[in-house]
C-alpha cells in the first residue's frame, strides 16, 4: 500500500517543474508523509569510515536537503549517513530558474543551482538544534559566488559548523560556480585545505572531487589530500560530459548526475584507490543494490546517492541497503569492509 502511494506520488511530482517537485518532496518529508523504516543495519552492513560509525554504508549525497530542514525524517529513511548543504557564508539565491532538468530517458538530471542556500548561520543553527541520533550527519561546504576569497569562505563555514556535524566536505567540484573547479589545482587546493584544517577542531574533513579530472590531476588531488590530513575523498561530483544522452534536456548547461555518470565516476574511484590509502566514498549513478556493491568492490568504503530518488522514491533506499546485504552474503563477505576494492581491477 505504501509503495503504491509512493508511485502515485512520484507520477504526480513528475508532472511538475523539477525544482517545484523537489520542494514538495521536502515538505512531505517534514510532515511525515513518507516511508520511515528507521536506520537499517546488520553485522554485515555496520562499518566505520574516517572514525565515524555507520549503521550501513549507503548515504544521502549533498544537494537533496540543502538547508538542513529535513534531517530527522531523512535519518529515518534507511540511510547510514546524511550529507546536507552546500552552505556558503552568506545566503545566496543561486542561478536564475529554470536550473534543474529531469532527463527521464536517461534516468538522470542536470542542475545549475549555483549553491542556492539560506547561508551558514541559518543552516548551522538548524544543525545545532537537531537531536543527535545513530545516523551521522555531515555538511557540504561551499563558497559565495561574489566572494573575493573563496578559499577563506570554506574555512568560515567550517568554523561555524565544526561543533554541530560529524563530518564536513570541502566541495571544490561543483561546475555551477564560475572558476570553483580551478581550486582543485595542486597549489590552490593545498592552501584551501590548510585553511579549513586549521579551524576544523576535531571534525573530520572530506574532499569532493570532479569526475572530469585527468589521471595526473587525480594523482595531484590524492597527494594534496594526504599531505593535508583529509579523512575521506568523495568521488565524484557531477560531470560536464554529455556523451550518449537521449533527452532533449541533455544540451542544458550544468552538472549531469544519475545513470550516465556511473561508469565514469566509478573508474575515477578505482583509479584513485590505487593512489591513496584515504577512505573513499563512491557517488555518481547509484540507483540499485548492484551499483552500490560495484562501487564498494571498486574501492569505496561507502556510497552516496541522490538522483535515483527522483525516479525511485525514498523506498529505494531500503531496497538498496537490504539488497547490498544479500549481495555481500552471497559472495561470502562477513562485513562490507571486506569487500572494499575486491574488484577494482575491473574498473582500471
Amino acid at each position: 500500500m505504501i509503495k503504491m502511494a509512493e508511485r502515485l506520488g512520484l507520477l504526480a511530482l513528475r508532472r511538475l517543474d523539477p525544482e517545484a517537485a523537489h520542494g514538495l518532496a521536502l515538505k512531505a518529508l517534514q510532515t511525515g508523509l513518507t516511508p520511515a523504516p528507521g536506520p537499517i543495519t546488520s553485522d554485515r552492513l555496520r562499518s566505520e569510515v574516517a572514525g565515524i560509525a555507520l549503521p550501513n554504508p549507503v548515504g544521502l549525497a549533498a544537494g537533496f536537503d540543502k538547508n538542513a530542514t529535513a534531517i530527522a525524517p531523512l535519518s529515518r529513511a534507511g540511510f547510514g549517513f546524511i550529507e546536507v548543504g552546500a552552505a556558503t557564508p552568506l545566503p545566496q539565491p543561486g542561478n536564475p530558474r529554470p536550473r534543474l532538468f529531469r532527463l527521464s530517458e536517461d534516468a538522470a538530471a542536470i542542475n545549475r543551482f549555483g549553491f542556492n542556500n539560506d547561508g551558514a548561520h541559518a543552516i548551522c543553527g538548524r544543525l545545532a538544534r537537531r537531536r543527535r541520533g545513530k545516523v551521522p550527519v555531515g555538511l557540504n561546504l561551499g563558497a559565495n559566488k561574489t566572494s573575493s576569497d573563496r578559499a577563506a569562505d570554506f574555512a568560515r563555514v567550517m568554523e561555524m559548523a565544526r561543533d554541530h556535524v560529524d563530518f564536513a566536505t570541502v566541495n571544490v567540484s561543483s561546475p555551477n560556480t564560475e572558476k570553483l573547479r580551478d581550486l582543485q589545482g595542486k597549489a590552490a587546493l593545498s592552501a584551501l585545505l590548510e585553511g579549513v584544517m586549521a579551524v576544523r577542531g576535531e571534525t573530520p574533513v572530506f574532499l569532493k572531487i570532479a569526475p572530469d579530472l585527468t589521471e595526473a590531476e587525480i594523482g595531484d588531488v590524492a597527494e594534496v589530500a594526504e599531505a593535508c590530513g583529509v579523512a575521506a575523498i568523495i568521488a565524484t561530483n557531477t560531470t560536464l560530459d554529455r556523451t550518449g544522452l537521449r533527452s532533449v534536456h541533455g544540451v542544458e548547461a550544468g552538472g549531469l548526475s544519475g545513470q550516465p555518470l556511473f561508469d565514469r565516476s566509478t573508474r575515477v574511484l578505482a583509479r584513485l584507490s590505487t593512489m591513496t590509502e584515504i577512505p573513499l566514498l563512491g557517488v555518481g549513478g547509484v540507483g540499485s543494490a548492484q551499483q552500490a556493491y560495484d562501487k564498494i568492490c571498486a574501492g569505496a568504503s561507502a556510497v552516496q546517492l541522490y538522483t535515483a530518488l527522483v525516479f525511485g522514491g525514498l523506498s529505494l533506499v531500503g531496497e538498496i541497503v537490504r539488497g547490498l546485504d544479500r549481495l555481500l552474503a552471497a559472495d561470502g563477505f562477513g562485513n562490507v569492509q571486506d569487500a572494499v576494492g575486491s574488484r577494482k581491477k575491473d574498473w582500471l
